[in-house]
């Protein structure tokens, strides 16, 4: 059963204050923060050699995937690859299109629809970030256009091209971005050094694009996931009028105080990344069983072979940490026309901060859905039936916020 709220009703949620988090329904960093081991030693082994000279640094490296099931071992070589770079992560995304493409999955089996379209933008921090767009075929009308915000450790490739593609199909233009450090654009992988030039990056492009011919005259939507619905939501208080609606799935914009890291904690995690800020130390956890709820889409996961899935870095888990505090700080600005989508059983972000976000937002239009069941890969994840549903839950409230011409 889909839950559907809007301003008109008021919905009966306890206080989330006053709500134990007891169930594993919680905030990823809470996923991620630090646990500190003794490392484990040989004692038959020789110590290494020092001298007086010898100076300490701290070494970063990706880690080795696990063998992708299925490929060849050509191809499980060019994926184990250090991906800190994005010509390797580039290098990488080329190798495995025609396998991505072949994969059992509603996403990557529907005939795309329109025109495709890939480029790198040199933002003004002096970074190549990769951008993509598809647009209907020529004669068909666009209705508005998409801009799509990706989640942590994410790409606009890979998944997001069947959504994207499920999109334009309905009418609409969407336009992506990775942002930097993540997929194929440029920047130290996995790493945020400030949460804010993510979100002025995405003001900076976005604001380009939207110049373009075919857009003009068009609303022009946000579509943010986890992570990425964070950056909408801040771009969103940066320019309050610079979009026609917002689009969240799974937003990760409120840390519940039951889960927040104990002060000082926080406070050695903070000094941490002034020292070693591209460090990583937080440990992972296999998100893939986290988001994904159909067992076979989960094997799937395996192929975004350009992700970040390592461990996250010192500085990137504070930057996450700060933003979340911001956008609660401002939720109450929140202004613009909002639909917000989350699964219920959700145990990466809380679905509680859907609800917190829609109480206190002021948009006068704005309308929350749970999805009973659902993991938080809704868009990916789901039974196909579950996500054809949520495909058109999107497109009906895009459709009745954009007019026919």
């Amino acid at each position: 059963m889909d839950l559907s709220f809007t301003l008109r009703f008021r919905p009966p949620y306890p206080s989330l204050s006053r709500r134990k988090l007891d169930s594993p329904i919680i905030h990823p960093l809470k996923r991620f923060l630090p646990t500190f081991y003794r490392p484990e030693t040989n004692p038959n082994a020789k110590p290494f050699p020092m001298s007086s000279r010898t100076r300490h640094s701290t070494v970063v490296t990706a880690k080795l995937n696990k063998p992708i099931d299925d490929v060849s071992e050509e191809l499980n070589l060019i994926a184990s690859q250090n991906l800190d770079h994005a010509p390797a992560r580039r290098r990488v995304r080329s190798a495995f299109i025609q396998v991505q493409q072949q994969l059992d999955h509603p996403l990557f089996k529907m005939t795309p629809p329109g025109k495709t379209y890939e480029w790198y933008e040199r933002n003004s921090r002096g970074l190549e970030i990769f951008c993509k767009r598809w647009i209907p075929e020529p004669g068909v009308r666009m209705k508005g256009a998409v801009f799509f915000s990706h989640g942590y450790g994410d790409t606009c490739t890979f998944f997001f091209e069947g959504i994207a593609k499920r999109i334009v199909a309905s009418g609409y233009g969407v336009y992506a971005l990775d942002h930097p450090g993540f997929g194929l654009s440029e920047g130290l992988h996995g790493y945020i050094p400030s949460f804010d030039e993510l979100a002025d990056n995405v003001i900076e492009l976005f604001t380009k694009i939207k110049g373009r011919p075919e857009l003009r005259g068009l609303p022009c939507f946000l579509l943010g996931q986890s992570m990425g619905g964070a950056v909408a939501l801040k771009v969103h208080l940066k320019e309050p009028r610079a979009w026609d609606g917002i689009i969240l799935v799974a937003p990760m914009c409120r840390i519940a105080e039951d889960v927040q890291p104990p002060a000082p904690v926080l406070k050695a995690l903070i000094l941490l990344s002034k020292v070693m800020p591209k460090a990583k130390l937080l440990p992972q956890k296999d998100l893939a069983a986290l988001c994904f709820r159909d067992l076979k889409k989960r094997k799937m996961a395996d192929y975004n072979v350009v992700c970040y899935n390592d461990q996250m870095r010192l500085k990137t888990a504070v930057e996450l940490l700060n933003a979340t505090k911001d956008i609660e700080k401002q939720v109450e600005k929140v202004s613009s026309p909002l639909l917000i989508l989350h699964g219920a059983a959700d145990k990466v972000t809380d679905p509680l901060v859907s609800q917190f976000l829609y109480q206190k937002a002021s948009s006068k239009d704005k309308t929350l859905k749970l999805y009973e069941g659902a993991y938080h890969s809704i868009l990916e994840g789901e039974p196909d039936t579950k996500i054809f549903a949520i495909f058109d839950d999107i497109i009906a409230w895009l459709d009745s916020r954009c007019p026919a011409k």
